[in-house]
């Protein structure tokens, strides 16, 4: 496949022409990478008005995933999280919707979805987890819960928005989802920000293959492409404005510097991808597979997830998640994430067959132990006191996690990852909540102040 963006910037690098425009390095630098680097000049197309070669690749990228378009964010999924949700928002304002729109979601929803609100300045009727035990980024939903939520709203929502996979590899059934949206006639949206791969294993289960309007991939999670490279895909039967309007979208919250490195890197991913990328990852897949049999066998409790995480139950194991990392830590890995309850490792076809060895022995030479008890954990759905919008604009105030009960939630001050606030702006703190702040070692929030 022909990589457009990439043979530009490489014949522009070796051109010796004198640059006379930014950035300021001038193509020569300390990491090497400089001469690649370069700003929007004659030749190298606009990210949000494209006419030539990033056209070009985003065309290329969206026959790979069979989406009625694909485009480019070299901020992360946060850009298209933040654009997809204006375009349900610009289809639900020219159909003539009036008040404030509402978006339907799951429970589990990155911070990226929160700040949208505030941006955008939308409600939100939260679809709570059918399990009564909370966890933080798990909330396992059905297509007869949507439906059910669905039939319950008058008017309906300017859309539903769930994620899939999750933070730990919980997929839900998009399929099913999206059904039971379109029976109403709402777009479907789905951060799959770590299901960009996907698309390329054997079977079906990719959001554009399962019914999504429009999707989040994070690219440079699970695939060859710098941090920041992402895809905002528009599925093929989603309202013809999306596509019209994508560009738009993702310009109302990029920068208009966009990093020519990231799109060099998505342009050549897709080369990648349509070369012997998806046999690697498969291998990759059924080698982690393989893994995760070995763990089981040897006691250790291992989550059902998407096929390139290898999610330890940590807590079922007998360890709490961050004792278990730094154990791994010491044998010289890395976890993605770690929470009392889980570890999460991510694993990709760059990881190589030394790798899967060293982790079979290392958790070979640790044991199991008898599984800790977890402090059950509920949430009720809370009391929302004001908008998003105006909760994370109003003036605040840093108190003690303990001492929060009654107060009202301003910006949501979690960490990456897993980015998932327990609380939502505008949500009155409820007794219940203070277990949840407790167990995952949130000390401290920011607060809307009291007059």
């Amino acid at each position: 496949m022909n990589t457009p963006i990439a043979d530009f910037v490489r014949r522009y690098a070796d051109s010796g022409t004198l640059r006379a425009h930014m950035p300021g390095h001038k193509g020569v630098g300390p990491l090497g990478c400089e001469a690649l680097d370069i700003t929007e000049i004659r030749g190298a197309d606009e990210l949000y008005e494209p006419s030539g070669i990033i056209a070009d690749s985003e065309k290329n990228a969206s026959a790979l995933f069979g989406a009625a378009a694909t485009f480019y964010s070299t901020e992360g999924s946060s850009q298209c999280i933040r654009a997809m949700l204006a375009l349900a928002l610009y289809r639900w304002r020219a159909r003539g919707g009036t008040g404030r729109p509402v978006i339907l979601a799951a429970r589990n929803a990155h911070k990226a979805f929160l700040l949208a609100a505030a941006l955008l300045d939308f409600d939100i009727r939260w679809l709570w987890p059918e399990t009564e035990d909370f966890s933080l980024c798990r909330c396992p939903i059905g297509p007869e819960q949507v439906r059910t939520a669905l039939d319950g709203m008058d008017p309906p929502p300017a859309a539903v928005y769930v994620t899939s996979p999750d933070y730990l590899g919980g997929m839900l059934d998009v399929s099913g989802i999206a059904a039971a949206a379109h029976e109403r006639d709402v777009p479907l949206l789905v951060d799959n920000a770590h299901g960009a791969y996907l698309r390329f294993l054997p079977g079906t289960r990719h959001p554009m293959e399962l019914g999504a309007d429009a999707c989040c991939d994070s690219a440079h999670k699970t695939l060859p492409v710098l941090t920041g490279g992402a895809y905002l895909h528009i599925g093929p039967s989603a309202p013809p404005g999306f596509v019209k309007n994508a560009k738009s979208a993702l310009a109302l919250f990029g920068s208009t510097s966009p990093s020519y490195l990231i799109l060099e890197s998505l342009d050549l991913c897709n080369d990648a991808l349509a070369g012997d990328l998806p046999r690697r990852m498969a291998d990759c897949a059924a080698r982690l597979e393989e893994l995760r049999a070995v763990l089981r066998r040897r006691g250790w409790q291992v989550e059902d997830t998407d096929p390139l995480k290898l999610t330890v139950a940590a807590a079922a194991s007998g360890w709490t998640g961050p004792e278990l990392a730094d154990a791994l830590r010491q044998r010289g890995i890395e976890c993605e994430y770690a929470d009392p309850d889980f570890l999460v490792l991510m694993i990709t076809n760059g990881n190589t067959e030394s790798d899967f060895s060293r982790l079979e022995s290392t958790f070979s030479a640790m044991d199991p132990r008898k599984p800790l008890e977890r402090p059950k954990l509920t949430m009720a759905p809370p009391v929302t006191a004001r908008s998003i919008r105006e909760a994370v604009l109003s003036p605040w105030e840093t108190v003690a996690a303990e001492q929060a009960a009654g107060r009202v939630l301003a910006a949501p001050a979690v960490s990456c990852p897993p980015a998932v606030p327990p609380v939502v702006s505008g949500e009155v703190i409820a007794p219940d909540a203070l277990a949840v702040f407790r167990h995952y070692g949130i000390s401290t929030v920011q607060v809307v102040k009291e007059k």
